[in-house]
């Protein structure tokens, strides 16, 4: 058995924190008060309006449309493949700002759902849980796979640098820096890998997605082949890029769409993890008119950058 670990240190921000998956489900019992909803503070920017989509977005298509799920989780329509990334439709422990696009019970069919690490605000176990029946497959790394096993999942574990296909669609695995368990004794019994923790370089036909995942700043982020859009993080926190680092990464791929996530979604206005502000981040980047606010819902078209703009 599993447990949770909750707490706020300032050395990490106050950034609350799920070691394990199975005892997540104890949360549930207070699902519905940890669902209010709540108006954000002036210090904390928020997410616009959520537009909601249904099964029509699952269906046949001739592009990659993204839409943003809220915290760090996106639903892709590829083709007609359909997958998510991190996806948190229910069931968090904190009180969230922004009304989930679609609940699980709505989704009609997944071909893949990949999740970044165990952290319960990507792997979120009641949301994973409940699309279970729709889901042909699951994908992370072989920690996180191993709690998916647990759950009866039908997942699959992958090293970094390791690929996988589904469709049309090639996911490889890359490097995070997100082990932060081990620097705080007593937090865990396990001790924790870089490994454990991934991003996802996807590769669609109509372009490449990087899912950065949470992670430290690292040398490689700054040198991958120019994606054509980021899942990106830019909270200032220590163990994530930090504010500063990216800003680095968003002007190392200075032509490259920023498609926001892990902002906006959780009523935390002292958390750093959960409060990245769009208007900051536009004063400090190059091309800031790349930046794409989207509301929780809201379709975004993939389309690939131009050979003039990759670096």
């Amino acid at each position: 058995m599993m447990s949770i670990l909750k707490w706020a240190l300032p050395a990490v921000t106050g950034l609350m924190l799920t070691v394990g998956a199975q005892a997540q489900t104890t949360a549930d019992s207070t699902q519905k008060k940890a669902e209010k909803k709540y108006q954000a503070g002036p210090r904390q920017a928020r997410a616009p309006k959520t537009q909601p989509f249904g099964a029509s977005a699952f269906g046949a298509s001739k592009s990659t449309t993204i839409r943003w799920l809220g915290f760090a989780g996106f639903f892709v329509n590829s083709r007609g493949t359909t997958f998510m990334v991190d996806p948190v439709l229910e069931g968090f422990d904190m009180p969230v700002l922004i009304d989930f696009p679609i609940a699980p019970k709505d989704v009609p069919k997944l071909d893949a759902v990949l999740v970044t690490h165990a952290d319960n605000d990507h792997f979120s176990v009641p949301t994973n849980q409940d699309l279970k029946s729709v889901t042909k497959a699951y994908h992370s790394t072989i920690y996180v796979d191993s709690l998916m096993q647990n759950l009866g999942l039908p997942a699959q574990g992958h090293t970094i640098g390791d690929t996988f296909k589904f469709g049309p669609i090639q996911v490889k695995l890359t490097t995070a820096d997100h082990a932060y368990q081990n620097a705080y004794p007593g937090m865990s019994k396990r001790h924790f890998k870089n490994e454990d923790a991934c991003g996802f370089w996807i590769e669609t036909p109509d372009g490449n997605i990087w899912a950065t995942g949470d992670s430290r700043l690292i040398p490689s982020h700054l040198t991958m082949p120019t994606p054509d859009a980021i899942f990106f993080d830019f909270s200032d926190s220590e163990w994530h890029f930090t504010f500063e680092g990216a800003v680095k990464i968003a002007n190392a791929y200075p032509n490259t769409p920023l498609l926001l996530c892990h902002w906006g979604s959780v009523d935390s206005p002292d958390f750093a993890p959960f409060n990245g502000d769009p208007e900051k981040l536009a004063k400090a980047i190059v091309n800031p008119g790349r930046i794409k606010v989207l509301a929780p819902g809201e379709p975004y078209t993939l389309s690939r950058l131009k050979k003039s703009d990759k670096k």
